[in-house]
């Protein structure tokens, strides 16, 4: 994946199976911890809105939705429509796949409020993107990559 080239930087997400609603959360709310937030809302709009995503799911729609529900469950191409839609933001994806590096995921219906940039490794990560430098020819407005205090982890004995 060439980001340099278009003036990309990743921020990487925690890989835990929330990466698609860490890097989601990160760019909705500039803060990757509120995924269950965004995961809840998603899952939320894939139920209430069942007709729009049943069809492209491949098992039993409840069983997905309970799936979906949990953490650590990746997030999917559904999930990523879902979000479009509950958040109304158009989704830019920025992939290492070859013959498809970049993907916009629009909102069904509605016009997008603003755009939101991710990477997608190959079926395996999600990351948030941010521009990096001044001379960014993007139709938005880029901010530098946030630098984040590494957490402290709380250990029980």
């Amino acid at each position: 994946m060439e980001l340099a080239t278009y003036g990309l930087a990743e921020l990487q997400m925690e890989g835990d199976g929330n990466c698609q609603f860490r890097a989601l959360a990160d760019q909705l709310f500039r803060n990757p911890d509120y995924h269950k937030h965004v995961r809840k809302k998603v899952v939320k709009q894939l139920k209430h809105f069942r007709k729009s995503y049943e069809s492209y799911v491949p098992m039993k729609y409840r069983s997905y939705l309970k799936k979906m529900k949990k953490l650590g469950e990746w997030g999917d191409h559904i999930t990523l429509q879902g979000a479009a839609d509950c958040f109304e933001v158009k989704i830019c994806l920025v992939t290492s796949f070859r013959d498809t590096c970049y993907i916009e995921i629009l909102p069904k219906d509605k016009n997008p409020s603003r755009e939101i940039w991710l990477s997608f490794w190959s079926e395996v990560h999600y990351n948030s993107l941010y521009g990096v430098g001044a001379d960014l020819d993007f139709s938005r407005h880029f901010t530098d990559v946030p630098t984040r205090a590494p957490r402290k982890k709380h250990w029980l004995f």
